[in-house]
């Protein structure tokens, strides 16, 4: 697992909602608003897994 800067492991398999870079990144990839990604992350939780599958739900 990588870690960041600040010496952390780093979890590409959640979406952290209150990133903005974050929530930029899956609504452009995903096709939709970041409000979209927010609201998908509030209900399905942080896997990215789960939150894709809201998404396209």
């Amino acid at each position: 697992m990588a870690t960041t800067s600040r010496g952390r492991a780093q979890d590409r398999a959640k979406v952290a909602g209150g990133q903005d870079h974050e929530v930029r990144y899956e609504a452009k990839k995903e096709g939709v608003s970041k409000d979209t990604v927010k609201k998908a992350v509030k209900s399905a939780g942080n896997s990215r897994k789960k939150v894709e599958a809201e998404i396209r739900h």
